[in-house]
């Protein structure tokens, strides 16, 4: 059996067997006519790989904030004293995840950032302040895919630059001045909504938990803000049906989120569990 050889060697050594072949002018021509179809076919092949119909191509940023009661809530892990502020869960590109399982987290690139990281962008499950899976698993699954726009490709700029985003839109702040607080009573979501639009001139998406046997009303769980590429707010668009459960490898209960229902909401203080 004659050796085998990949797509481009064979394909050079016709070109070869044909050059020899031919009369000089005609083999200058196939020659040329060869090298002009190789880059037509590179610069197509590269196109796709930027074009919005590829796999991996995203076209806005989700800046998930999540209320730690509520995720202490929908948990069967040792939760203990959440912090009373809302908490970063993640900076996630629309549509893609794990976009290179190669690029694996490294705590040591984002040190500097690790105070601001452990107050802002806490792992809610687990005590323990120098617990770094939960950071891991952002990266791997979203950071990996955000990291293909200049502003976020490192991890240092991918964390870093989601908790300037997130220190720029002071949600804890804004939901106060507008007298949105934790609270035994109830929201009309409507209220919620009306008040984020009309601080941020944006329109979120606010997520929660549907209401359990013993409860009345649905529980506010996450609030996204979304942001192009150019990391500038947006309006968020979605779809009714769409709902986000809790990753398994997280340890969470069977709840999961979803867009919430215009009627009254619970912003739950301190975490309750029915039996």
């Amino acid at each position: 059996m004659g050796r085998r050889c990949n797509h481009w060697s064979c394909r050079l050594a016709s070109v070869r067997y044909m050059v020899n072949k031919m009369k000089p002018a005609t083999a200058h021509y196939l020659i040329l006519s060869s090298f002009c179809l190789a880059f037509y076919s590179g610069c197509t092949s590269y196109k796709f790989l930027e074009s919005e119909h590829h796999p991996r191509t995203w076209k806005k940023l989700f800046l998930v904030h999540h209320w730690p009661v509520t995720v202490c809530k929908m948990s069967e892990n040792d939760c203990k004293d959440p912090p009373q502020y809302w908490t970063i869960h993640g900076l996630w590109p629309d549509k893609v995840d794990e976009c290179n399982r190669t690029w694996h987290f490294n705590v040591t690139e984002i040190k500097d950032l690790l105070p601001d990281m452990r107050h802002y962008w806490p792992d809610i499950l687990h005590s323990s302040p120098n617990r770094t899976q939960f950071w891991k698993h952002e990266w791997e699954k979203h950071g990996t895919c955000a990291a293909t726009v200049e502003p976020l490709n490192s991890q240092k700029k991918y964390f870093g630059r989601t908790l300037d985003l997130y220190q720029k839109l002071d949600l804890n702040s804004c939901l106060l001045k507008v007298g949105i607080k934790p609270s035994s009573t109830y929201y009309q979501m409507t209220a919620i909504k009306e008040a984020l639009t009309s601080v941020y001139g944006v329109t979120p998406k606010v997520q929660c938990l549907p209401p359990e046997e013993g409860e009345e009303v649905q529980t506010i769980g996450q609030i996204e803000f979304c942001f192009t590429k150019d990391l500038e707010l947006r309006n968020c668009t979605h779809s009714e049906a769409e709902s986000y459960v809790m990753p398994n490898n997280w340890h969470f209960g069977p709840e999961e989120l979803s867009v919430c229902n215009d009627t009254l909401t619970y912003y739950p203080a301190q975490v309750q569990f029915y039996n």
